[in-house]
């Protein structure tokens, strides 16, 4: 599995959180098969996204895209967007 991961600071969450949800960059659409949205528990206002993908080239693509969304109407609601496409290689669920 490949995982777009996502870093960026938000001013105003529940604002970053309509954009998100209308969801811009067709997430379905864009080959995302799951994904997990958190934030950190010492800086609220920094959001960090997992989307996952089949194939390392839908995440390269997604990637790109977002970069375009960041460049453009996505500077309303985010500050210093980073991200990286890596791989899954191990996981492990212990109870």
């Amino acid at each position: 599995m490949h995982t777009l991961r996502i870093e960026h600071r938000v001013q105003d969450y529940d604002r970053w959180k309509q954009v998100f949800d209308s969801d811009p960059a067709d997430r379905k659409g864009s080959g995302v098969r799951a994904y997990r949205v958190m934030r950190a528990v010492d800086e609220r206002d920094l959001v960090l996204i997992d989307l996952d993908f089949d194939t390392v080239e839908a995440a390269q693509a997604m990637h790109h895209k977002m970069l375009g969304i960041w460049a453009g109407p996505g500077r309303a609601v985010i500050v210093s967007p980073t991200a990286r496409v890596v791989e899954s290689i191990e996981a492990a669920q212990l109870s």
